[in-house]
């Protein structure tokens, strides 16, 4: 099982026969005896005194003293930069949020102005340094991910990508990207003064970029950054090659945010508008839709739809969902407020519309990463909701409790006195990590120092038994978020599933994904198999209660 992690500021390396013995105890469930014990072997002649591991932790350590976090740079590289799957659905997270009370463009424009100045008062408060140290169970997590939230954006590479910040809290970019009907505007949202545009001055902006984006047939260039990492780097370089492209480009990597203004969908039942809206956000619908409204690349897309849906996608390497979670409370908390802000009688100049040179070249790429798209985004979205009450009166941690009830409906494991040890074992693994002592970032941490130093892959990474380890056929995330939002993100591995879960007051939101070309899997038949699984360990307490 793959969980989401988070920055932990100082955290020490763990001790090297900890995380083995902790390694091998993780292997007990998934290795046979007689391969159990040819790993065994392996781990120890890998942790015996003078051995490699042994030299390998040394050298972590010194990298730990002249570091303020000694896997975070390597771990955002490995986990990210160097993966070259897709970003939209493979690995940027999507947020769809609770419908809003408006069914028109009119709504959209006054709620999206709102949204606006909302992001921008947040991000007041992180420049000026008013922005409280978030905890987690009493563990500070890293602040330094806030300011890199604004201006920022990925830039793909052929073997790995990078990430480029342009923000500076007096000196930074002072305009965000609109985008609207795959037409692509810079909006300044300060005045000259530096002090940010009023909602009503926004909205006026925005009536103007609606004015200018009537039409439907032009290129969809946002979805050439759906393509595989490799592809787009490489369409990325014949871009730039133009001058008019570069600048367009750059605007947009450069803005504080992306807002994306999708047009109506088709209309679906109401049991099924909470996947739908998920599927939206995550990719846009497909090349017919709205997936020609995004830049993937972008560190964060808000994204607002005419029937008063709305979310939020973002690039994982540069954000974490801790973060994420309080900049939308923060946002949510604004929009409750009346704009009682008078717009000053400056005029403002109209949002430069964004223009793109293609030449054959740049639309055989289009056409190839549209046919692409329509290929791989038919992923299966189920939501689901279940009451946690019962959770509270057993005296259990709820998200242990979820993660084992999701591995439940993965294995069907059902006996009391298994469930209790498996959610303590849960909650253990999860103090741990929070502390920097989880085993995965240990040992990819001595993997990456033996490449670093120029030394062979150890043998305890060619071994079989750590390919199995690390094929995450699980992927599951916890989100808190202060409302009732839905968060997804695809699969790991084609063959597997991701499930993300955001805990109410006394419910529980679910999302579980899984890519339907995959004969082995199917997201529907989990969410169903999670949901009676949830009502299975109710059952199992229920006459302790």
């Amino acid at each position: 099982v793959k969980i989401s992690g988070l920055h932990i500021c100082n955290s020490p390396v763990p001790p090297l026969l900890q995380t083995l013995q902790r390694y091998l105890t993780a292997l007990e469930p998934l290795l046979p005896p007689e391969e159990l014990e040819h790993t065994r072997g392996i781990v120890q002649k890998f942790g015996c005194p003078g051995g490699l591991g042994e030299n390998l932790q040394r050298e972590l350590i010194k990298r730990a003293k002249h570091s303020h976090n000694w896997i975070s740079d390597w771990w955002v590289q490995w986990a990210y930069l160097e993966c070259r799957q897709p970003l939209a659905v493979h690995s940027n997270p999507a947020i769809s949020l609770p419908k809003r009370d408006f069914t028109d463009w009119r709504g959209q424009l006054v709620f999206a102005s709102k949204l606006i100045a909302g992001v921008l008062d947040f991000k007041a408060q992180v420049d000026s340094g008013r922005l409280g140290v978030e905890y987690m169970r009493g563990q500070p997590l890293c602040m330094e991910l806030f300011p890199q939230l604004f201006s920022s954006c990925r830039i793909p590479g052929p073997k790995h990508d990078h990430v480029i910040h342009y923000g500076r809290p007096r000196r930074g970019p002072a305009h965000i990207t609109v985008v609207r009907n795959y037409q692509f505007f810079q909006l300044d949202v300060y005045n000259s003064d530096g002090t940010p545009l009023t909602e009503s001055q926004i909205h006026a902006q925005l009536l103007r970029i609606r004015s200018q984006s009537w039409k439907t047939d032009k290129q969809p260039m946002g979805i050439l950054t759906s393509e595989h990492r490799h592809t787009w780097g490489q369409a990325y370089t014949r871009l730039l090659r133009d001058k008019i492209n570069k600048e367009s480009v750059r605007l947009i990597e450069k803005s504080i945010f992306t807002l994306c203004l999708d047009s109506p969908v088709m209309r679906i039942s109401d049991e099924k508008y909470s996947s739908r809206m998920a599927a939206q956000i995550l990719h846009g619908g497909g090349t017919f839709s709205n997936s020609g409204n995004r830049w993937f690349d972008k560190t964060l897309q808000f994204v607002v739809g005419e029937d008063g849906s709305w979310g939020l996608l973002y690039e994982h390497a540069t954000a974490e969902g801790p973060p994420i979670a309080t900049l939308l409370d923060h946002v949510l908390d604004y929009c409750k407020k009346p704009d009682r802000m008078r717009a000053p009688l400056i005029p403002l100049p109209m949002p430069k519309k964004l223009y793109f040179y293609i030449n054959s070249e740049i639309k055989w790429d289009l056409e190839m990463a549209k046919q692409n798209l329509d290929i791989w985004m038919f992923l299966d979205i189920m939501a689901l909701r279940f009451g946690k009450d019962f959770v509270k009166l057993l005296k259990l941690s709820p998200n242990s409790f979820i993660q084992v009830a999701i591995q439940l409906a993965y294995y069907r494991e059902a006996k009391v006195q298994l469930l209790r040890e498996a959610v303590d074992a849960y909650s253990i693994l999860t103090e741990q990590s929070l502390m920097g002592q989880g085993i995965d970032r240990h040992l990819l941490g001595l993997k990456l120092q033996a490449i670093e130093e120029g030394l062979s892959v150890p043998r305890i990474f060619m071994d079989t038994a750590y390919g199995l380890a690390t094929h995450w056929k699980l992927r599951t995330g916890q989100v808190p978020a202060n409302t009732d939002s839905v968060m997804c993100f695809g699969p790991l591995v084609p063959d597997g599933y991701a499930v993300c879960y955001n805990p109410q007051q006394d419910h529980v939101h679910f999302s579980i994904t899984a890519f339907n070309c995959c004969e082995e899997t199917n997201a529907e038949k989990l969410a169903l198999t999670l949901e009676r699984s949830l009502h299975d360990l109710q059952e199992l307490f229920q006459p302790t209660v």
